[in-house]
Formats: structure tokens, sequence, C-alpha cells
């Protein structure tokens, strides 16, 4: 009998739901575009349950929803001051789909949308020309002086202005890869250890005994995992704001 073992990154694989074509275009929805709708609609739902009988002494919803809520707050008055409370609603926004996302890329068989480049990247990159924008909207012609310091001898100026734009161009790749990395990287060890348990239970005897082994690690991961989903979110949306802050009080 031959046992065929599914590979641990069968999970992040795209699969065409809907086709769809147009001028040439792939319009298609795919799973990820399901969970990612799925996600939002979640937000929703929960964020209009929260609100529905408000007291004074919050309930379970009320009480995440504050949690959150307050975090978020925290973080934008830590990194921005009084200046960033007109992005408030943009980074909540972030910071919730991010946790969403993560947290249901965690229940079995369903699919984690932040573990797929194209989405980080897409969502770093659209975050960095909106970051540029409001930076130059903000100091005009003056948004430039971004990669140079003050006081910089003139010889060592184009060697520093290169430096200067190149690490600031790298933000976008650090921001998309970390949250990917880290989100691959986690839901594979996941699989490739509930793999490994359930082998060892098919196999019977004495090794069928000892799948409590890897079946003890799997779930002390999960709670790591999970306590990584929510903050990959926190540092994904923290370091937006530290941006963010960078374009808005420039050295």
């Amino acid at each position: 009998m031959i046992l065929f073992i599914a590979s641990p990154l069968e999970q992040f694989e795209i699969i065409t739901i809907l086709p769809l074509n147009f001028l040439g275009l792939n319009f298609s929805v795919t799973n990820s575009t399901v969970f990612l709708l799925l996600s939002s609609v979640i937000i929703v739902f929960l964020l209009n349950l929260s609100f529905y009988k408000v007291s004074l002494v919050p309930a379970s919803l009320q009480s995440i929803k504050e949690v959150i809520y307050e975090v978020t707050s925290s973080m934008i008055r830590d990194n921005l001051g009084s200046k960033g409370e007109k992005f408030f609603p943009f980074i909540f926004t972030l910071h919730l789909l991010l946790l969403t996302c993560n947290l249901v890329g965690m229940v079995p068989y369903s699919f984690t949308v932040t573990s797929h480049i194209i989405f980080t990247f897409s969502l770093a990159l659209s975050i960095f020309i909106g970051i540029n924008i409001v930076g130059f909207k903000t100091h005009g012609i003056k948004f430039f002086s971004l990669f140079l310091p003050r006081g910089v001898p003139l010889f060592i100026v184009p060697l520093l202005v290169t430096i200067e734009f190149i690490s600031y161009i790298i933000k976008v790749f650090t921001l998309s890869i970390r949250l990917f990395a880290n989100m691959t990287s986690g839901h594979t060890l996941l699989k490739i250890i509930a793999s490994f348990a359930w082998t060892m239970l098919s196999a019977g005897g004495l090794l069928a005994i000892f799948h409590i082994i890897p079946l003890g690690l799997l779930i002390a991961l999960i709670g790591l995992e999970l306590g990584i989903a929510g903050l990959q979110a926190y540092v994904f949306t923290l370091l937006t704001c530290i941006y963010l802050n960078d374009v808005l009080d420039m050295h």
C-alpha cells in the first residue's frame, strides 16, 4: 500500500474558482480572493456586532474591539503624535485586516492570504506610494531633502544620496517579506508536524502510542503561531506608522 503525503506547501496553492478574462487580462476569482473578502466581511460583521448593546462594562466582543482600538491608538500616539490622528482610520483598518487574515488562515482547510508575497508586496508598495504622496504634499520639493542629511561634505553627497535612496526603497521589501516569511514558515512547520503525527498514528503499533509527542508539540506550536499572527499584524502596522512619521518629521 502506497501512502501519498501532501506537500507542506500545497496549502499555499492558489486555486482558480471563477475564471474571468477581459482584454487579455486575468480577473479570475481565486481562493485568495474569497478569503480576503471573507476576512473583510468578518471584520464588518464583528465590528457591527460589538456596537450592539454597548455598555460601560464591556462584553467580550466589545472588549476585544476596545483592546485593538487602544493598541492602535497607542501605536499612533507614540509614533506620530497628534498629527497622526487623521490617519487613524487607515491604520486601524490595516491592523484589523492583517490580524483577521492571519487568524482566518489558522483555521484548518482555510487559506492564509498573507502567506503570499504578491499580496504582502502589493500592500506594502501601495502603502509606500501613499506615504510618499503624503510626504510630498506636506513638504513639497523639500521632501527630497530626506535623502540628504544636513551638514554633509559636498564630495560624499552622491554616495550618501545613493545609499539613503536604496535604504529608503528597501523598506517596501523588508515590510512585505517579514510578514510573508513568518506566516509561510509557521504554517509549513505546522503542516509538517501534523503530517508526522498522522503518519505515526496510521502506522499502528508502538508508533501509534508515541504519536502523542508530535501531537503535543503541534498544540504548543498552534499557540505560538496564534501569537505570531497577532504580532506580525502589529509589527506591520507599527512599521507603517514609523515610515509615515519619517516623511512627516523629516531630519
